[in-house]
């Protein structure tokens, strides 16, 4: 007797044709808008819950605009997200503040993200406080527990962030995003501007919190050989669109895309024989203006196998086999 198989949860986070435009505006007292900067272009993707979802991409590709964006802390242009089955193009008040202790951000500057004026627990209590969890002495226990989760001395919680060193305060961030029990946190690049001996302690923690609290990530970064190491999936952005999308493994070791080759080829390799023995993808000219992107497809002016196709025709989103997705006509 053949059993049916069992429906798939749905995913915890759900992105359709995701668009993000900042308007150019121009003039002194009667401005106008002359244009818009195209950071996120319609992107499509699906998170599973307890699973880490990698962006990657270079510089200025709209990595990050795509992550504030799912948290509305920027207003969508265009698209669908949904977060644990609510729409949050269309909820506000209440509803908003009910995803917001859903859904968390670790930010990527540590220096940057915490209020210098604030004590440690007063910034670590805040997302309890907003979400009225906890009277005022438990939320100082959660908070020192939270630190010591964290690998910080509780003792510490009355210091401000400027007598922490940069991985401390990365860690301050982690606490404060686990402060109000999310499902489902944004980590946008939480490990660039830390040093290469903290990183890995960083990320470490992140992957025994995941296991711990049955976290959901999406982890933004340009680190590749970090994604492969933390993340289930990954997609590759360029100029505001994903070109390609795989499982991990899936990806490293069989990419498709011109761009994502040129990007896994720029990975230096510990194994000084292989590092001789591989080829170089390099890339000519300089990435496009948002602004104005090239017709067709985007990447067709630095694509070393790009034809007049290319130049005129929008490559269609393709399953390659195996979960393996993409848009490109020439593979």
């Amino acid at each position: 007797m053949i059993q049916e198989q069992e429906p798939l949860d749905p995913p915890l986070v759900m992105v359709k044709n995701l668009k993000k435009h900042f308007p150019i505006t121009r003039g002194v007292l009667i401005q106008h808008q002359v244009g818009n900067v195209r950071a996120v272009d319609g992107i499509s993707f699906d998170i599973q819950r307890g699973e880490t979802f990698g962006l990657v991409g270079e510089s200025g590709c709209g990595k990050t605009t795509a992550g504030r964006t799912l948290l509305a802390l920027y207003p969508v242009t265009s698209g669908q997200i949904s977060i644990d089955g609510q729409d949050m193009t269309t909820i506000h008040g209440t509803e908003m503040l009910a995803i917001r202790r859903k859904a968390q951000m670790i930010f990527q500057d540590p220096y940057a993200s915490l209020n210098p004026r604030w004590t440690v627990n007063a910034i670590i209590s805040e997302p309890m406080r907003v979400h009225h969890l906890f009277n005022e002495k438990e939320r100082l226990e959660r908070a020192k527990e939270l630190l010591n989760l964290v690998g910080l001395n509780p003792r510490l919680i009355n210091r401000f962030p400027h007598e922490f060193s940069g991985g401390q305060r990365q860690r301050i961030g982690v606490a404060r995003a686990l402060a109000s029990n999310p499902l489902f946190i944004v980590c946008d690049e939480p490990i660039s501007a830390l040093d290469v001996s903290i990183q890995a302690q960083v990320v470490n923690l992140l992957e025994d919190l995941q296991d711990k609290f049955d976290l959901t990530y999406l982890f933004v970064a340009h680190d590749l050989s970090m994604v492969r190491h933390i993340c289930d999936r990954v997609a590759v952005m360029y100029l505001g669109i994903i070109v390609e999308m795989a499982r991990r493994d899936e990806l490293y070791d069989n990419p498709l895309h011109p761009y994502t080759r040129a990007l896994l080829s720029a990975v230096p390799i510990p194994d000084p024989q292989k590092e001789r023995l591989r080829r170089r993808v390099i890339l000519t000219g300089d990435v496009p203006s948002p602004i104005d992107p090239p017709s067709g497809c985007r990447f067709h002016p630095r694509c070393p196998i790009a034809t007049e196709r290319c130049k005129n025709e929008v490559p269609e989103w393709r399953d390659a086999g195996g979960g393996h997705q993409l848009a490109c006509h020439n593979v």
